[in-house]
């Protein structure tokens, strides 16, 4: 359930910051998630950097999150 969760703050995220982020969705089999350790099956990066679950499946948090982290990148 979180999964599903994670996805739709991630694309709620990213009609609030449109090309400032860059989203794309995986699954953890994927090519591209090969090359990281993840060991759940709900994982979202900013920058290559894992973020917290509970950030990430909370709008609100996801979305102070990546305004404080927008801003210093």
């Amino acid at each position: 359930m979180s999964c599903q969760k994670a996805i739709g703050v991630a694309k709620d995220m990213k009609e609030v910051f449109g090309e400032k982020i860059e989203l794309s969705i995986y699954t953890t089999d994927s090519e591209e998630a090969q090359k990281y350790d993840f060991r759940s099956s709900t994982n979202v990066l900013l920058n290559d950097e894992l973020i917290p679950l509970k950030v990430c499946i909370d709008r609100t948090k996801m979305q102070g999150f990546l305004t404080e982290n927008l801003m210093t990148s």
